[in-house]
């Protein structure tokens, strides 16, 4: 069923959802969350596309809020979308005029009581996530640096504005693979006294991962650039010879240990939708993402390869422009 409301209020809306639960059966019953989209119309349709995807494992009321025609007359615009693509609801909220600049006060009286509230930015948010209006709604804000033009600005953004609750999609990305080298190193090895990650161009997941394996091992480990997709490899010096987990179709990887014979494992890049299901899964404060992403402008080693990658992408560029 879908419901458009033209130049409505949140009290018209929310009999709108009244009847339609009703004629529905009372969908709302089961709602584990709410999830606000900040997103603009460009983006919206494949952001509510994964939300409806996710949902079906985090039945949630998915309100998505866009701005539109910031000098135009304020009008509020709302499309509503019960019993279709997700076993929740889902309202469209259209803002015109200076009403987008107070969001907050109209998706208020929309989120389902008594239970907690996720901001996600499909695009990268604000720079305090935590402070900007719909951020300041929600028990966990989930961002996306990989978005944002300078990637490694907005990593350091978010460690300079951290709060507990913030998460990024960029460590989201790294689940597989620190599952796979925690698993690696929780077998007897011998010392390891050096690392690398060798990554794409501005991926902060490899960044993020090199910072955590330098608190986890003691050990330095630096960032190197590589064609990607993605993170390619993971290289480990230690006295018996290197430990090395190359991945380099974005799907499989291959886990080489001196002495011992090649073992192949699936580690597929994920799609938007399993990474947001996953961000939904824990609504407390990620605890080991805080103190990581801390540790990616504290340590000198990684502070000294993130100057080299930079220097690496602006080269890539140029030879782009060119």
């Amino acid at each position: 069923m879908t419901i458009d409301l033209t130049d409505t209020t949140t009290g018209a809306i929310d009999q709108a959802l009244t009847e339609a639960r009703r004629r529905l059966g009372g969908m709302t019953l089961g709602m584990v969350l709410t999830l606000i989209i900040v997103t603009d119309e460009a983006a919206q349709y494949d952001a509510i596309r994964a939300a409806n995807q996710a949902a079906r494992e985090h039945p949630c009321r998915i309100l998505t809020v866009i701005s539109r025609k910031p000098k135009a007359d304020s009008r509020l615009d709302a499309e509503i979308r019960v019993g279709e693509a997700s076993p929740g609801e889902t309202i469209v909220l259209r803002m015109y005029g200076p009403l987008g600049q107070h969001a907050d006060s109209v998706v208020a009286p929309l989120l389902v009581p008594d239970v907690p509230v996720v901001t996600w930015w499909p695009d990268f948010g604000p720079e305090v996530p935590a402070k900007h209006p719909l951020g300041a709604l929600a028990q966990r804000r989930v961002t996306d640096a990989v978005t944002a033009e300078e990637p490694r600005a907005a990593l350091a953004a978010l460690a300079a504005a951290y709060q507990p609750g913030d998460t990024d999609f960029g460590w989201t990305r790294s689940t597989p693979w620190r599952s796979l080298l925690a698993a690696t190193f929780d077998q007897p090895h011998p010392p390891i006294s050096a690392g690398e990650i060798a990554a794409e161009v501005d991926n902060p997941t490899a960044d993020l991962i090199a910072a955590w394996l330098e608190l986890r091992l003691n050990a330095p480990v630096s960032r190197t650039v590589s064609g990607g997709p993605g993170i390619t490899a993971a290289l480990f010096a230690t006295t018996d010879g290197d430990i090395r987990i190359t991945r380099t179709d974005g799907r499989t990887a291959t886990l080489s240990w001196p002495g011992r014979v090649d073992r192949t494992v699936s580690l597929h890049r994920r799609d938007t939708e399993e990474l947001l299901a996953e961000e939904l899964r824990r609504l407390d404060p990620d605890e080991v993402y805080a103190e990581t992403l801390q540790h990616v402008l504290a340590s000198p080693s990684t502070s000294a390869t993130l100057a080299q990658e930079s220097a690496a992408a602006d080269a890539v560029r140029a030879a782009d422009g060119e």
